[in-house]
């Protein structure tokens, strides 16, 4: 398989979950007592990416502790923006780090269960020419919520519509994409290119292959959300390794979710 590099976007101040993230940044928020974080990084672990950035801003602190335990040493980057960059802008400044690979690119504050490995070799081995990307998709129930695309007999997107009024179908971008080198190189050719939504991915219209994602697909960033992933999944392998799970076992963040 190719050498791919993971972006984990995870700078998030997370305003729609105040006052739970008053108390932590959205990234760590607990589903079923394991941070969203760690489940993305056990996931790409699995999948043997061997290298990992993670943008930081809000709360960055906290996310520099949990990401100085031992299981993350060697392979997991972190970078700061004082400033938010926006989604193409994290891609240009860390272009060094990321040139010449695929990238991942993941919105870390979504929750994710699926057989990522399909995902992977879909784009490295299976996606229709002349695409560029692939973009995972997911079927919602509330399409007005999210960007809606429309694709062709391949699955190619010829049509994308960003959180209008009455969508076309319920077909969803779960804002997690496999980045062929020469969008990065694209996006470094621009002017005040920041938002990956709005102006990369209408550029790459007819360019971008698609992959549904048939299992769970979840946007945490609001309570009512949150608390519904917490029926979703069940991490009975979760054990405490390490004195910051001991102490993020203890944190009031949970009893919080509950009692919201």
């Amino acid at each position: 398989m190719k050498d791919i590099v993971c972006v984990l976007l995870s700078a998030g101040i997370g305003s729609r979950l105040k006052p739970l993230t008053n108390e932590l940044p959205k990234c760590l928020m607990p589903i079923n007592g394991k941070p969203l974080l760690e489940i993305w990084l056990d996931t790409l672990q699995l999948l043997d990416i061997k290298k990992v950035l993670i943008n930081l801003h809000y709360k960055k602190e906290l996310v520099i502790e949990f990401m100085k335990r031992p299981k993350f040493r060697d392979w997991v980057d972190t970078v700061y923006e004082a400033d938010l960059l926006g989604t193409a802008g994290t891609l240009r400044q860390n272009y060094f780090y990321l040139k010449d690979k695929v990238i991942l690119m993941v919105h870390a504050d979504n929750l994710c269960i699926c057989n990522f490995r399909k995902f992977l070799e879909y784009h490295i081995n299976f996606r229709p020419k002349p695409a560029l990307m692939t973009m995972m998709t997911f079927h919602t129930i509330t399409p007005e919520t999210c960007g809606i695309v429309e694709v062709d007999k391949k699955g190619i997107v010829w049509k994308f519509h960003e959180k209008v009024k009455n969508p076309p179908s319920n077909l969803a971008n779960a804002a997690i994409y496999l980045l062929e080198p020469e969008i990065l190189e694209w996006i470094m050719e621009q002017e005040n290119i920041s938002d990956f939504s709005t102006q990369v991915i209408p550029y790459f219209m007819g360019k971008i292959a698609t992959w549904k994602n048939d299992g769970i697909m979840r946007d945490i960033g609001n309570i009512e959300s949150l608390k519904i992933a917490q029926k979703e999944v069940q991490f009975d392998d979760y054990k405490i390794e390490d004195e910051w799970q001991k102490l993020y076992k203890s944190h009031p963040i949970h009893n919080l979710i509950l009692q919201s």
